[in-house]
């Protein structure tokens, strides 16, 4: 990793997140020095005509807005004013920007989300809104004007194919260059609108609701429920209402139902199986002529291995996480999988140290594409 203390202004990630996450926003001037945009616009451009990749396509006529979801095979011209194009999930594809993803792993992975580039052209923008999870906006290339305010009022234009902010008053106001970068909470509103052409990098935070998360535990937890019997009522007495519930129906499957626990273990994986969970779009790419495990387990020594820019590797006590699947591990593969997690990497010196159970898995992360030799 580049020096987080730059990246953050001098600060530390500690100071960042004590004083600035969730709270108020920082403006970092030449976070990345000498900033090169790792994609060409071209390059973006391509990326968004393909059908693996997410991308939107938002055009401004006065007070009307327009959004288009990719792919996008055809763009308005480079030189018609108020366009933006945004690339969502860049770096599942592409190496430069999932190392640049990874800066930002002060944070835990299991809260970083995605890097998404917005290129402009001028006066471009998605209009004022705000975010429900916390973002850096690192300015790639060109300029863009970012206004912010600390507003309260959040409501919402109506009919509008964007959350755009129905009254929007900027309280600061920023010009951005490359490397410079923006950090702002959430439900922070902001507008960001193009001076010239710019691109902009985008690195945002999961913050996933817990409706969504209760919803998705209850799934999770119908296949493990056991409830052993089945309702009887052997002291029924003649119903006065017929088509009244019974008390006693009701009071012995209320007990029945109450005996149904949730663990921390169970919390635990389910989080990690749920946060490790490749995205809709995601798809792994498998090897085509996979070397036998013998070739692999050789070349792996020699080489060492990586994980793929798409898997996402959690772990949490004896219970290790990979793209949506859940492992109980002993304590001596423990060590060696929580260094490929924390490090995304092995060198063979590490690999030397890898039992038969974890090198046939590596062969079979490999297989599938999770995993690929350095």
């Amino acid at each position: 990793m580049k020096n987080t203390l730059a990246l953050l202004g001098g600060i530390s990630p500690a100071t960042f997140l004590r004083d600035y996450w969730h709270k108020k926003p920082l403006l970092i001037r030449q976070a990345i020095p000498g900033f090169l945009a790792p994609l060409t616009r071209q390059q973006l451009f391509d990326m968004a005509g393909r059908d693996d990749v997410e991308s939107r396509l938002i055009t401004q006529d006065g007070k009307d807005w327009k959004m288009d979801h990719g792919p996008l095979a055809k763009l308005p011209p480079l030189k018609q004013k108020q366009w933006t194009m945004l690339v969502q999930g860049v770096n599942l594809h592409d190496d430069a920007a999932d190392a640049l993803l990874r800066e930002f792993r002060f944070i835990p992975d299991a809260r970083l989300d995605d890097l998404m580039i917005s290129y402009a052209s001028d006066g471009g923008g998605v209009g004022p809104h705000f975010d429900s999870y916390d973002v850096f906006l690192l300015q790639a290339h060109g300029q863009r004007r970012w206004r912010i305010s600390a507003q309260k009022d959040l409501s919402l234009v109506d009919g509008m194919p964007l959350k755009i902010l129905k009254n929007f008053k900027s309280e600061e106001e920023f010009v951005l260059e490359p490397g410079d970068m923006l950090y702002l909470p959430p439900h922070y509103a902001h507008d960001g609108v193009a001076v010239g052409e710019c691109m902009t990098y985008s690195i945002g935070f999961r913050a996933p609701a817990f409706q969504e998360l209760g919803e998705a535990f209850l799934q999770f937890m119908a296949d493990s429920i056991d409830l052993p019997g089945r309702y009887a009522d052997p002291e029924l007495e003649p119903a006065k209402h017929p088509a009244e519930l019974p008390e006693q129906l009701l009071a012995r499957v209320a007990d029945e139902i109450n005996k149904m626990r949730f663990t921390d273990d169970d919390i635990t994986i389910f989080l990690g199986e749920y946060l490790s969970e490749p995205k809709a779009a995601t798809y792994f790419d498998p090897v085509d002529k996979p070397l036998t495990p013998a070739r692999f387990v050789q070349a792996a020594n020699k080489r060492g291995i990586r994980l793929s820019r798409k898997t996402q590797m959690l772990y949490r006590g004896k219970h290790l996480f990979i793209n949506g699947e859940s492992f109980a591990v002993g304590r001596a593969d423990k060590a060696l999988l929580t260094v490929l997690a924390d490090e995304r990497r092995l060198d063979k010196t590490a690999l030397a140290k890898a039992s038969k159970d974890v090198l046939e898995a590596f062969h079979n992360w490999y297989q599938d594409g999770w995993l690929e030799l350095a």
